[in-house]
């Protein structure tokens, strides 16, 4: 039986209580990309409708699903607590971009100037669908580290597979959960409401799953240069905590 890929070269298998003071050679190149991939999906992807082969869809779809990854590689590699830093720097990150954009689209454009509809087109931005998705990926993400980290606890880190997958289904079940009723309830009807989030909810764990290869791939990658496989034995879960 062929070994699993997620405990290739065997890492030193340490607590993540014991990176304190140690030197992590990529750690603030996986968080700058989770935050980078985390804001251009919203705004260069969130606001285009595109068709492929009669298949509507939002163009943010086509990368947002790489944010995934880079979730499941921060817990999996570095643990819960630095994959929670990088969680509330995304929220914090959403916040500013938001607060950017409604004083950007609100200043008075100057005369002769005509870009004014496309802005608002593009960065105005609905305060209710805004909070739900601030709201959303702070919850979501976190419940995702979450579930991951346990479960690895729990296979002892073997079969990395089922711990992504595993915590995408939860992670994004309460990211849809709470989306699409405070985002719309009240304006689409419930069946509306409904449909839309149990599909959405199926289109992401459906994209974790086509994307375990690359998951395992990075994860390898990363354990091999830190040299580290963390477990989250002594780790403290509360969510209300910007530090590790």
């Amino acid at each position: 039986m062929a070994a699993d890929p997620s405990t290739a070269h065997h890492p030193i298998h340490v607590d993540a209580s014991a990176l304190k003071g140690h030197t992590l050679r990529y750690y603030d190149l996986v968080m700058a990309a989770f935050v980078a991939i985390l804001l251009l999906s919203n705004v260069i992807g969130a606001a285009k409708l595109a068709t492929l082969g009669g298949f509507t869809f939002g163009a943010g779809i086509l990368f947002f699903p790489l944010g995934y990854v880079i979730g499941d590689v921060l817990t999996e590699v570095y643990g819960y607590a630095r994959a929670r830093r990088c969680i509330w720097a995304g929220f914090c990150a959403m916040i500013f971009m938001a607060f950017m954009s409604w004083v950007v689209v609100s200043l008075p454009p100057a005369a002769g100037w005509g870009g004014q509809p496309a802005y608002d087109s593009v960065f105005g931005q609905v305060p209710r669908i805004v909070f739900a998705s601030i709201a959303a990926f702070w919850a979501g993400e976190l419940t995702n580290s979450f579930v991951l980290a346990k479960m690895k606890i729990l296979t002892r880190g073997k079969h990395l597979w089922t711990r992504t997958i595993g915590s995408t289904i939860v992670g994004q079940g309460v990211d849809s959960l709470l989306f699409y009723p405070l985002a719309f309830f009240g304006i689409w009807t419930n069946d509306q409401v409904l449909t839309v989030m149990v599909t959405n909810w199926a289109m992401k764990v459906g994209w974790e799953i086509v994307l375990t290869p690359v998951t395992y791939l990075f994860v390898n990658a990363f354990k091999r240069g830190e040299g580290l496989d963390v477990y989250d034995e002594k780790t403290d879960f509360t969510p209300f905590k910007a530090g590790v």
